[in-house]
């Protein structure tokens, strides 16, 4: 077996383009997500946080989006074969905290289209920011910049509820191609909505199968096993388990949802 990815070497050079996008304007850069959390897997993104002092020009967002493009994905143009999940907020967006958040510019590879098509990414309120911003704080690796918990607030349990509740429809909805994402997912959303905790997906999956009917556990143990490598990530003919699985995990989360409002 091989020597584990070194997730700070391989953001390396999204880093880089970061730094030079942004300039003087970039507060701080973060790694989170899997790669803080248990270490980079053979599908593990590449998950990074920057915080600006202003909002982006168009000039900022296109350099961006061509270097990500160029750096991003299964099989980039160069640098190493990761999907690259990068959010831009500015500071002033989110301190004071408030409720939905905004964030400045979003990439991932499931706006690859769009960005090869001229999309720039435009601030926009994005509830799903508040599970972010939380992350971020609660376990992140600094690239540049002080500790995320100098510059971001902690975010209220209230708000991280109410962004669950905001984000489950699009989450299920968008479940065929992306099934083991939406299983591990909303294996998240239910521990955070009991505990106010936020676990790595693996982590919540681990915690909930004990708990979970057979027919469920099966299909979270799938998923959490293809996550880390462990099997092959195939989920044709399992359409039905999905969708039986996500209708139960909606119904527990929003049971806990309300228990903590």
């Amino acid at each position: 077996m091989g020597a584990q990815p070194d997730p700070i070497t391989e953001a390396a050079p999204i880093a880089e383009v970061l730094t030079d996008t942004l300039g003087d304007s970039l507060v701080g850069l973060y790694l989170y997500g899997s790669a803080v959390a248990g270490g980079l897997r053979r599908d593990s993104d590449i998950d990074l946080f920057a915080v600006v002092d202003r909002s982006l020009d168009d000039t900022a967002r296109k350099a961006l989006a061509d270097g990500l493009l160029r750096l991003s994905g299964r099989w980039p143009r160069s640098g190493p074969a990761r999907p690259v999940e990068l959010t831009v907020v500015v500071r002033d967006d989110l301190v004071p905290w408030r409720f939905p958040p905004r964030a400045d510019f979003v990439y991932g590879e499931w706006l690859r289209a769009e960005f090869e098509q001229g999309y720039l990414s435009a601030p926009a309120e994005d509830p799903d920011l508040t599970i972010l911003a939380t992350m971020v704080r609660d376990r992140s690796s600094v690239l540049s910049g002080p500790p995320a918990v100098q510059l971001l607030e902690p975010v209220p349990a209230r708000d991280r509820i109410r962004a669950i509740v905001a984000g489950l429809p699009e989450l299920i909805a968008g479940s065929p191609g992306d099934e083991r994402n939406v299983v591990l997912t909303l294996a998240r959303m239910w521990v955070t909505a009991e505990s106010g905790t936020v676990l790595s997906k693996a982590d919540a999956a681990e915690t909930l199968i004990p708990r979970l009917p057979a027919e469920h556990a099966a299909v979270l143990r799938f998923a959490r096993a293809g996550y880390l490598g462990e099997v092959a990530d195939e989920w044709t003919g399992r359409r039905a388990e999905v969708q039986s699985f996500s209708a139960f995990a909606r119904d527990r989360i929003m049971d806990a949802c309300r228990a903590s409002g």
